[in-house]
């Protein structure tokens, strides 16, 4: 017995052996590219003049400019600029909830549709879209000269509207996220497709043979049965969010006047601009655990189940 035993440790062991070989490579070049960097951040977001201190949290979270301000308490309430972190805010509040839902709605709407994949090919090629890119597309879609949106506006007599959004603080922020919608929207669609695709047929065709509408069917059915796909896509969109820097950087640098700073702009500024390192670290250490407690709860609800 004792001899079989030792033979099945020395299996074991030369099992774990081999499993570490193959994660070796893998966990070195983890450690030098994302754990080296994060504690090095770590590090620099705490450095002072001296020793380690908070300054650089203190000096950020009660910035006073509103192209690097994270909140502006004396603005709240009124028109942006508002804070980097409310920006953020605004615009999770207002992209996740109309993305994920958007989405759900026209891949359910797509099922019975003649040539369904020609129109989610044609709404996911904006995933397919550079986001700087994307970010000069929507400054033009917004601009009054050659812009759709104003000159629709224009056309329904909404004058205050026909003007170009992204060079006005009341409404630069929002041409973003709206552009953002429109550029996301691919991946909430492609995702819920899938899903709804899985709904079996007999369920819904028996729900119809009792007479349920198709709201009563998709609300007590299909969005249901679709829970997680659309948890993965509201978390994955408000991640996406927290992080966002692209479309900001090449529609509106941010302007005019801080309206439509995010986290990750003003931790450029800090970094690129200003040079300043530490700060541009504690920015970027507020956004990381933004964007954990994000993850944890997306971690959290799917071993929940939805």
């Amino acid at each position: 017995m004792a001899q079989k035993n030792k033979a099945y440790r020395s299996i074991r062991l030369r099992e774990f052996k081999r499993a570490y070989s193959f994660l070796l490579p893998a966990m070195i070049l983890l450690a030098i590219f994302v754990i080296y960097p994060i504690i090095g951040t770590i590090i620099i977001s705490f450095e002072g003049e001296s020793s380690l201190t908070l300054d650089n949290y203190i000096a950020v979270l009660t910035e006073k400019s509103p192209s690097k301000a994270l909140i502006l308490t004396d603005n709240i309430g009124k028109t942006p600029p508002w804070g980097a972190l409310v920006h953020n805010i605004v615009w999770i509040a207002i992209h996740v909830p109309v993305t994920t839902f958007l989405g759900l709605i026209l891949a359910y709407a797509l099922v019975h549709v003649y040539g369904r994949s020609i129109v989610k090919s044609l709404v996911f090629l904006s995933m397919v879209i550079p986001m700087v890119v994307g970010g000069l597309i929507i400054r033009f879609i917004f601009d009054a000269q050659v812009g759709v949106i104003p000159r629709l506006f224009s056309l329904i007599g909404l004058e205050g509207l026909s003007r170009t959004w992204t060079a006005y603080p009341q409404t630069a922020l929002f041409s973003l996220i709206i552009g953002s919608i429109w550029l996301w929207l691919g991946f909430s669609l492609t995702i819920h497709s899938a899903a709804v695709d899985s709904i079996p047929k007999s369920f819904i065709e028996a729900a119809r043979i009792d007479g349920a509408s198709e709201l009563q069917i998709f609300r007590h059915i299909v969005a249901p049965s679709v829970w997680p796909a659309t948890l993965t896509v509201m978390v994955m969109t408000l991640l996406w969010d927290l992080k966002i820097f692209d479309i900001v950087y090449a529609a509106t640098q941010g302007g005019p006047g801080g309206s439509s700073t995010v986290l990750a702009y003003v931790m450029w500024l800090y970094f690129a601009r200003a040079l300043d390192y530490g700060k541009a670290a504690a920015t970027a250490v507020i956004l990381t655990i933004l964007t954990l407690i994000a993850a944890s709860y997306m971690i959290r609800r799917s071993l929940r189940g939805g």
